[in-house]
């Protein structure tokens, strides 16, 4: 099986298109979008055939092929579901759903009909992620205490955003965006990295606000109140504490930093799969305690993977989870990115998101295992 299909063509999905260009082996099947006009930009640009309606589409899939789900959150719940129902394993953007109880019954489905589930963003399967979870199972900075993991973005609803374009040109979906909100669209990003090495979050102290309140919206997005900025303190079940933040308002941070017995490891750019992991040496220098400026680069074993040659988010490779599906499907295993991992997440990343309108602590309902290296 080396065909995947794709919903959605909108601005992520061209990121999707050229991050595919580093797996030669996976093939587009099937594509569809419901604009017409952007249907026909994207098959111009990228040269694919595209369909004309959605149950052409599921018709033109394969049997238990794979479909990525790149359409707006909005739509994920029912457009994941539908493909489920037909028999066919889904790859969601993220979030997987909107609403918990959503992203339960298509948990379930995929379960009840033996099909793969997974969600983005997939990074936790590139090289930092890897060098970076590499570092702590070797215990290069001791035991971990304490990890503080930053996605802020700067001040967007003051950027030219309304300029930003996709390769085959679609706009970039800010009202989407801005309703969806920060941390629904970004906390995954570090999210899955820290499940991936500690496992399941047990509790989450968390608070959210909309700091700034008038964001654009257009007629398909009404008015709304997500919130902008989130602080999060994630108590894991079995691993350390760690402090999440999500913002559009604070000064570009992306830094990663691990903290424990020995120093502290750090990582500057969540969105570069091949962004360095350094390793910051504490020691006394007569009575101070200090990290060493200038950290060792920790180099990750084996194979470093392709990398895309592209800046910012377009430097992630978007295809590293569809062709984890697709290895699993051909090796016949367990697929690392799983419907479990995909559901707490979601859940975690809601209870966050949420977390304005809620008080003290939330509990955790769900679980999943670690990823190993």
């Amino acid at each position: 099986m080396t065909s995947i299909s794709i919903i959605g063509c909108g601005f992520v999905a061209d990121l999707y298109m050229r991050s595919l260009e580093t797996h030669p082996d996976l093939v587009i099947n099937a594509v569809y979008d419901h604009d017409p006009a952007r249907r026909s930009a994207f098959s111009l640009f990228w040269n694919v055939e595209t369909c004309t309606g959605f149950d052409a589409f599921l018709a033109a899939c394969p049997k238990g092929s794979l479909i990525l789900n790149l359409t707006n959150p909005s739509a994920h719940f029912e457009i994941s579901r539908a493909c489920l129902e037909a028999g066919h394993h889904v790859y969601s953007e993220k979030p997987l759903a909107t609403v918990m109880d959503e992203a339960r019954i298509l948990h379930d489905l995929a379960k009840s009909r033996g099909l793969m589930l997974a969600s983005a963003p997939c990074s936790v399967l590139g090289d930092a992620a890897r060098t970076l979870s590499q570092s702590v199972q070797n215990g290069v900075a001791g035991t971990v205490r304490l990890i503080y993991a930053e996605l802020d973005d700067g001040y967007i609803p003051q950027a030219p955003y309304k300029d930003w374009k996709s390769e085959s040109g679609a706009p970039w979906p800010y009202a989407d965006e801005f309703r969806t909100g920060c941390t629904l669209e970004h906390a995954g990003y570090y999210l899955t990295w820290l499940i991936a090495m500690f496992g399941s979050v047990e509790r989450v102290v968390a608070a959210s606000a909309v700091v700034i309140p008038d964001k654009e919206t257009t007629p398909d997005t009404p008015d709304f109140d997500t919130p902008d900025f989130s602080v999060a303190t994630l108590f894991f079940e079995n691993g350390p504490v760690a402090r999440l933040t999500c913002s559009i308002v604070a000064p570009h941070d992306h830094q990663i930093k691990v903290i424990g017995d020995k120093g502290t490891l750090r990582v500057k750019k969540a969105w570069d799969n091949g962004a360095r992991v350094r390793f910051h040496k504490r020691f006394r220098l007569r009575r101070r305690l200090i990290d060493a400026p200038f950290g060792r680069v920790m180099r990750l074993a084996g194979k470093a993977q392709p990398q895309v040659k592209r800046r910012g988010a377009a430097s992630m490779d978007f295809a590293l989870g569809p062709a984890e599906m697709v290895a699993a499907l051909r090796e016949n295993r367990l697929c690392r990115l799983s419907s479990e991992f995909a559901l707490h997440v979601n859940e975690v990343t809601l209870a966050i998101q949420n977390a304005g309108a809620t008080e003290g602590v939330q509990k955790m309902t769900t679980t999943c295992a670690p990823i190993m290296p």
